[in-house]
């Protein structure tokens, strides 16, 4: 099952292992971006009405460079930031790994092997439940965990997820057979000579 909420966004698969494929690809859910926008069209309305209120006077183009200067301060701050905050922040489930990659300048990548995970829970408000979406927290072995907030379709990522936790030991058992068989076939040939 192949899901990708984040299409468009480019992740480099020079991070994903040999014949390792994203299973699901997601970014946090569009309703973290509404409050950060309401904040940037307040501040951009209040920078239109300082311009088009204020007079074109001495005092009026020093009220106007301070209207501009808070506006700008709180758009950029409250508005921009977030918005690109949202935008630089990935959730990739693999079937092997959970990777988390966020920064906008700065880039942070968390791997965690899906073969190390020993719990995971969803959190929802009622706002969370109507828009489908939830916190999902990955404990792993030796005590780390992973919070996942404002996941879209929070409920098919936590059912995904236990799908491919299931199916990693039976992965890696399918392997190990796979490297014994050569090698028990290879020295019972030795002994037969």
């Amino acid at each position: 099952m192949y899901c990708t909420y984040a299409d468009g966004v480019a992740f480099p698969e020079d991070v994903l292992a040999d014949e390792e494929e994203i299973v699901l690809h997601v970014r946090p859910h569009w309703k973290a971006v509404v409050l950060p926008a309401l904040v940037l069209v307040l501040a951009l309305s209040g920078l239109v009405m300082g311009l088009v209120l204020l007079p074109a006077t001495d005092g009026g183009r020093i009220g106007l460079l301070m209207v501009a200067a808070i506006m700008l301060y709180y758009g950029g701050r409250y508005g921009v930031h977030p918005l690109l905050d949202w935008r630089c922040t990935e959730y990739v489930l693999t079937g092997e790994r959970l990777l988390m990659q966020r920064g906008i300048v700065d880039r942070e990548r968390r791997d965690l092997p899906l073969n190390r995970i020993n719990d995971h829970a969803m959190k929802q408000s009622l706002l969370d439940r109507v828009f489908g979406s939830g916190t999902l927290t990955i404990d792993s072995i030796g005590d780390q965990r992973a919070v996942l907030a404002g996941v879209p379709a929070a409920q098919l990522v936590q059912s995904t997820l236990y799908e491919l936790i299931e199916l990693a030991p039976a992965r890696e058992a399918e392997e190990e057979e796979e490297e014994d068989q050569p090698q028990r076939g290879s020295s019972s040939g030795r002994r037969s000579r």
